[in-house]
């Protein structure tokens, strides 16, 4: 089984569900036991600070929790610049360890409520049906603005994907 991990999942045009369309997953965890990655670009109205001020100083501004997805919203995970948490496949990234509320020292952080996940073989049917690009991520893109990341994110691409970049919001206005 190829890993994702490290890598990201970027929603192809006809990707219309609510949760997905036009996002960019950073995958954390691909492996026999499960499939999860958190939405990059998806803020929330919610401030961290209200949450977790300790860790409210690490995360750019305006300072937002961002939606990782609809598993388990409850949930909280950080991204974090350096390497003091559990690795995510991308050089100086790594989980952040909320539970112990051990802010890091410096660095960036962002904060996801829930997370998105894939059942036994479900990513794989998805990525082959064309929901999906797996595309290389860069150590920047978790802590990147929202906005426009999914266009950014295409237009690093060579060829095809990078003119999936212009595809509009809505083909029928074209």
């Amino acid at each position: 089984m190829q890993s994702y991990v490290g890598h990201l999942l970027v929603a192809a045009p006809p990707l219309i569900d609510p949760h997905f369309w036009r996002t960019v997953v950073l995958m954390i965890q691909h492996d026999e036991d499960a499939t999860a990655g958190v939405v990059l670009n998806r803020p929330t109205l919610e401030r961290v600070e209200d949450h977790l001020d300790a860790w409210a100083r690490l995360v750019p501004e305006p300072g937002l929790v961002h939606y990782g997805g609809p598993v388990e919203p409850q949930v909280a995970i950080a991204i974090v610049s350096g390497d003091e948490g559990e690795p995510t496949g991308l050089p100086g990234v790594s989980l952040g360890d909320l539970s112990e509320e051990r802010v890091p020292s410096g660095g960036q952080a962002r904060i996801y409520a829930g997370y998105s996940g894939w059942g036994e073989g479900q990513l794989e049917a998805e990525i082959r049906e064309g929901s999906w690009y797996v595309v290389p991520a860069s150590p920047s893109d978790p802590f990147d603005p929202p906005e426009e990341q999914w266009v950014r994110v295409l237009r690093r691409q060579r060829g095809y994907l990078a003119l999936v970049s212009t595809f509009p919001d809505d083909v029928n206005l074209n």
